[in-house]
């Protein structure tokens, strides 16, 4: 009953993901803010986004169809249409540092309170100021409906909007030619990391350590760049918390993670009430 349990879970984490991806193409129609680049820019970004979303599971797919050479086999063609796509958007396109996913999902309540912001802005700009507190206060005469009423101060609803505008219509932070190279070597990581593991095995340090000074070197590069953009500072955070995921990757985990890894799951199970029946 339950063999095909992950692959099923992974379809529908995948499933919902390409749903949401093409509710926000809508979305973004309807309000009028789509991103400021061209149409084949916006198609790649899409198509990564597509790979991003079902990568896992046409692994997962492949290697129950084909074996741990099909399974190799797709994540190998995965990771080369990947890095193709973002050398592209990097080099020809002047995108930037590339984040994950590639399309940030909409903020629909945001979104939604900047339209609706668009059309009561004459009535905000009516209201009175108060010269000691700053409190905005609407007059009676412009006061909504009850069922349309919001209940927020007009300022807030202001910057909010103007929030959001900035994350959706900013333009990437340009690149210098050391930034562009460090981006080009976090882009063609994944690669080499994959050719070392087919060349020197699983169990080998080679290719952990080959990823390890690839990634530190490509982040200590762009860590000390300028980026004004709120998502590229996020993206930044991200690389940083990823950093902590090759203290789980095999050889090092094997080797000395894992043993303390156990003996903390162990201590808090046998001490603290109620983690025992997910740690065990």
């Amino acid at each position: 009953r339950f063999a095909d349990s992950h692959e099923i879970s992974e379809l529908v984490y995948s499933a919902s993901n390409l749903l949401v991806l093409f509710n926000d193409s809508i979305l973004r129609k309807g309000l009028r803010c789509a991103f400021p680049v061209s149409l084949s820019q916006q198609r790649l970004l899409n198509w990564l986004s597509v790979l991003e979303y079902v990568e896992v599971f046409l692994e997962m797919g492949a290697c129950k169809l084909w074996g741990e050479v099909g399974r190799w086999l797709v994540i190998g063609l995965i990771q080369i249409f990947k890095a193709i796509f973002r050398i592209v958007l990097l080099l020809r396109y002047k995108s930037g540092i590339q984040t994950s996913p590639p399309i940030i999902p909409l903020d629909r309540g945001a979104e939604f309170v900047r339209e609706d912001d668009g059309n009561r802005e004459q009535q905000d700009d009516t209201c009175f100021v108060g010269q000691r507190s700053g409190r905005a206060i609407r007059p009676l005469g412009s006061t909504p409906s009850l069922q349309a009423r919001l209940w927020g101060a007009p300022s807030q609803k202001k910057r909010r909007s103007a929030s959001n505008g900035e994350k959706l219509h900013s333009k990437p932070t340009q690149l210098g030619l050391q930034e562009t190279i460090a981006e080009s070597v976090y882009i063609g990581r994944p690669l080499v990391h994959l050719l070392c593991l087919g060349l020197c095995g699983k169990q080998s340090w080679k290719p952990w350590l080959v990823s390890a000074v690839l990634e530190l070197s490509s982040f200590a590069v762009l860590s000390d760049g300028k980026f004004q953009n709120r998502w590229e500072k996020a993206e930044i955070r991200r690389r940083t918390f990823l950093l902590l995921y090759y203290l789980l990757r095999s050889p090092f985990y094997d080797k000395y993670s894992e043993e303390k890894i156990l003996f903390l799951l162990r201590l808090l199970a046998d001490h603290v009430p109620g983690i025992g029946l997910v740690a065990r």
